[in-house]
């Protein structure tokens, strides 16, 4: 199998930790029917790649099988975020949509990271009008490949309220998380997002708060803290990561 290297992967801190860990546990009480999973916003920029790939850090960590998908064909940002290397110190090698499109097989696109017990699918390279690609038989063909050898496969899908491209994707999966940015989603979006899911017949499993002012939340109940500390700590790392550059 291919090789991949996830070379800017920032730790996570013990607050941190415990708040993917709870996220992990209740996943594994969803039931074992739920193991595609799509990762998708109401808007860009709400932190969904974020959740997906610390979500597929903390289950390979916690000894599970895990592969994560990168389907946001349109605006993907794991390659440059995270530093995706591939075997020939590359950063643009083959991924999803060179597979959908016919140019490779399968087992060309599915590497082995350096997280133990962790697979990627890297998304290859941009389209304009992925569409087409999403909802042929490969793209399915894939998620239940990859679902007999794994225990979850996270896919990592274009935000709802922006394009159709996930409403698409949920159709090949089992259930649906929502990364949801605090205080900045109407509850009318988030209500428009939730009835274009449930359309596709893929259940919602949840919502992932995130960028939680976490000391305005205290008064909250220790579920919605649980999730704030998640926000709070993806903001942090942002701010880190960009003094470090400075």
């Amino acid at each position: 199998m291919k090789q991949l290297k996830i070379t800017k992967f920032p730790e996570l801190d013990y607050a941190g930790s415990e708040a993917f860990n709870t996220l992990s546990t209740n996943l594994s009480f969803a039931g074992e029917t739920v193991k595609k999973i799509m990762i998708t916003s109401c808007h860009a920029s709400e932190g969904k790649s974020y959740l997906s790939m610390n979500l597929m850090r903390t289950l390979a960590q916690r000894g599970m099988k895990v592969a994560l998908v990168d389907a946001d064909l349109r605006r993907s940002v794991v390659n440059a975020q995270y530093g995706l290397q591939f075997e020939d110190g590359r950063n643009d090698d083959k991924g999803l949509s060179h597979f959908l499109a016919g140019m490779v097989g399968m087992e060309e696109v599915i590497y082995q990271t350096d997280i133990p017990g962790a697979l990627m699918v890297p998304v290859g390279r941009d389209v304009p009008n992925p569409l087409a690609l999403l909802s042929n038989h490969h793209f399915k063909d894939l998620l239940d490949t990859l679902a007999q050898r794994v225990d979850y496969v996270l896919v990592d899908a274009a935000p709802v309220g922006v394009v159709i491209d996930a409403a698409e994707i949920a159709k090949s999966c089992d259930g649906t998380l929502i990364a949801v940015q605090y205080n900045d989603v109407r509850r009318q979006e988030l209500l428009d997002v939730k009835q274009q899911i449930e359309q596709s017949g893929c259940p919602i499993l949840g919502t992932v708060l995130n960028q939680v002012d976490y000391d305005s939340y205290l008064s909250r109940k220790y579920y919605y803290r649980t999730y704030g500390k998640y926000g709070y700590y993806n903001r942090y790392y942002k701010h880190k990561h960009a003094a470090e550059k400075k």
